[in-house]
């Protein structure tokens, strides 16, 4: 009865999606522009893959082949370019440009940032890959012979290779781009925003909604194409383990009972799911790995990696753009542009993610952060647990080793065994793979929710709970009919126009990156002290208050837009053209802006923004749609290169005024 209840309620939620013309009735948040163009898309695509699963995987399978033979230098360059422009970035005088007002502070504690970026990242991929894909690179080396003298380097620097800095360079540069554009310039956190510089205003248009489609597309498909896959390997571990058998049946249990606990996580939100579930997993990794280290030859598997990670680094540029060219071998295609095409396609959705936890740090930490603490774990891991697999084989075990190479969702079980408290470890492995899978999923649907609805993530439980439906749906039926091997190959193949995109988005960042450090940015005009007729105990009052939200809507009202208001009269009297646009009853901001076609347009707005106070405080969250629950509003400047890192709050119309000329007066002669 209960199942019958939310398939009619899930449908009924489409129906009102689809056809109802004022979704607010019914509560939903919803771009009807992005929405119903992915959700077409997405069934009409399962629909052919379900049809016509030869002809699709045979056209799908014909198509990657091409991109290998044809544009594998081309993804070779990307990784690269992508590799050495977030060294720059991190090391440069951007570095100290804070991702949100200059005032701000990070959201998360560093851990909680870690944990949660890593596991929506990679966090399954290490328990996936772990032991095989090293043990695969000694046994099958893309040149040379099998199991060869000094072979064991080669296989984990590959391996390394493949899961460290270039696949973190990836995801942080895209997080990068769309935390700078909405943290920093007020942008929507969708994909949309990172193409401001490229396509201005017209990203609210046609073109910024086929943008968002796109990534809702190749978000989706990568999901569910990894929810497939992971549940092979559970089924695999519960089979290996309790004979549970592998059939249709199982694999669409463990499908639905991953995705539930996805729906409950994403239904608590992403503070009390999400983040909670990756502490643990972290935890439980850090304990496993320790575990491993310590029964195995823990001074042989720190030796080698320390040996191991200073030959990857040595030779990270010589690994990462050698593509076997002289070589006769396949292997470049099934590995390395494999991975290097799954993290582009994967960048939305790790990208927006990523991004919407690392609001309030500075650029340089953000990319730190983000490319080396996990690529350092990576590395630790990967020696860990490869370097053992591949010691086991060294010792007698070539059974072993083969059972791996060939069946590779069995590797962690099959190591395993070889450990004391095997059961109690594999129980342990088969928790971890689920709360992976679990994070992965429901921080997909989140992602997918938020390009959904124009950037707002505050939105019904059920609509968030609606994507973890659609993900699940769309992974059940390609298992079961086995339509995930097309479909994993289509999303791979996203890659290469994606790449693209995410080139053309980091040339934006960085003529945004140089507009910020020409400009005097983050720094008050000093316009506010010069006023010799103000009040100065009411406007001392006014700062040791802390206003309520329609103190502000009221201030704003009645000083902000009658002086902003004036500003722009006096402009149209100077022959320039000036607007000012009123989004109070709305966001609660005001925005003056001019156009001009020999120079950069100037841009002032007085928009909302939290501040922090006490619980005891008595607010009205409510009326306004703050990023922060039980936070009131202080009305932030911005200036068109972002946030200006101060407040009016307890100004005069007059200081305000004079405020807005300090600006555009600077403006003009930057």
């Amino acid at each position: 009865m209960f199942v019958r209840e939310l398939l009619l309620h899930f449908a009924d939620t489409l129906i009102s999606i689809f056809f109802m013309s004022n979704l607010s009735d019914r509560g939903f948040v919803v771009d009807r522009a992005v929405f119903i163009p992915s959700i077409a898309f997405l069934l009409s695509t399962v629909a052919v893959v379900l049809l016509f699963p030869e002809v699709s995987s045979a056209a799908f399978n014909t198509l990657q082949a091409t991109i290998v033979e044809n544009a594998s230098w081309f993804y070779g360059l990307v990784m690269a370019i992508l590799l050495v422009a977030s060294g720059v970035l991190a090391f440069s005088r951007v570095g100290t440009i804070r991702l949100g007002p200059d005032n701000s502070s990070p959201d998360y504690s560093l851990f909680s940032w870690l944990s949660m970026l890593f596991a929506a990242g990679v966090g399954i991929g290490l328990m996936f890959y772990g032991v095989a894909e090293p043990v695969v690179h000694y046994l099958r080396p893309p040149v040379g012979e099998s199991a060869a003298i000094g072979g064991e380097n080669q296989a984990v620097n590959l391996t390394m290779l493949h899961w460290g800095f270039n696949a973190w360079s990836v995801y942080a540069l895209m997080a990068l781009v769309l935390a700078y554009f909405s943290f920093r310039r007020g942008l929507p956190l969708t994909l949309r925003s990172a193409f401001y510089p490229i396509l201005g205003d017209r990203i609210y248009g046609p073109w910024g909604a086929a943008i968002d489609v796109f990534a809702i597309v190749c978000t989706t498909f990568g999901i569910s194409t990894s929810l497939g896959l992971g549940v092979e390997q559970l089924s695999t571990g519960l089979n290996y383990l309790f004979g549970v058998p592998e059939s249709g049946g199982i694999k669409l249990f463990i499908t639905i009972a991953i995705m539930a606990m996805a729906a409950v996580s994403v239904a608590l939100g992403l503070d009390t799911g999400i983040k909670r579930l990756s502490e643990i997993n972290s935890f439980l990794a850090i304990a496993l790995l320790c575990f491993v280290l310590l029964a195995g030859p823990t001074a042989l598997i720190l030796g080698g990696t320390l040996e191991n990670f200073g030959f990857y680094v040595a030779n990270l540029i010589t690994t990462s753009t050698n593509l076997f060219i002289y070589e006769d071998t396949e292997w470049l295609g099934g590995w390395t542009i494999f991975y290097w095409g799954w993290w582009i396609s994967w960048a939305p959705f790790v990208g927006i993610f990523i991004a919407r936890i690392s609001r309030g740090r500075t650029i340089r930490e953000f990319l730190i952060g983000v490319m080396v603490a996990p690529t350092l774990f990576v590395v630790l891991w990967m020696n860990v647990f490869g370097g053992s697999a591949i010691e086991l084989i060294h010792a007698g075990e070539t059974t072993f080793g083969e059972a791996v190479a060939n069946d590779q969702p069995l590797g962690l079980f099959l190591f395993l065994d070889y450990l004391p408290g095997t059961f109690y470890l594999s129980l342990l492995s088969l928790m971890m793979i689920v709360i992976f899978f679990v994070t992965s999923a429901d921080s997909g649907a989140l992602v997918l929710n938020m390009m959904a609805s124009g950037g707002v993530d505050e939105t019904p439980v059920f609509q968030r709970v609606l994507w973890t439906a659609i993900i699940a749906a769309i992974s059940a039926t390609l298992l079961i009919t086995g339509g995930l091997q097309a479909l994993q190959t289509a999303t791979i193949a996203t890659a290469l126009p994606f790449s693209l995109i995410l080139l053309g988005a980091v040339w934006g960042l960085l003529r945004s990156l140089q507009s910020d450090l020409q400009s005097s940015f983050g720094k008050a005009s000093s316009s506010f002290d010069t006023d010799a007729d103000v009040d100065w105990q009411s406007r001392l009052g006014a700062l040791l208050t802390v206003p309520s939200d329609t103190t502000v809507l009221k201030f704003q009202q009645e000083t902000v837009l009658p002086a902003l208001t004036a500003f722009a009269t006096e402009l149209h009297k100077n022959g320039v053209a000036a607007t000012v646009t009123n989004h109070i009853s709305s966001d609660g901001s005001i925005v003056l802006s001019t156009e001009s076609e020999v120079e950069s347009c100037f841009s002032y707005s007085v928009k909302l923004a939290p501040q922090g106070v006490d619980a005891s405080v008595e607010t009205n969250a409510n009326e306004l749609m703050l990023p922060v629950e039980g936070s009131t509003s202080i009305t932030e400047v911005h200036l068109a290169s972002g946030s200006a890192g101060y407040c009016l709050w307890g100004l005069t119309e007059a200081q305000v005024i004079a405020d807005v000329l300090a600006q555009f007066e600077q403006h003009r002669r930057t």
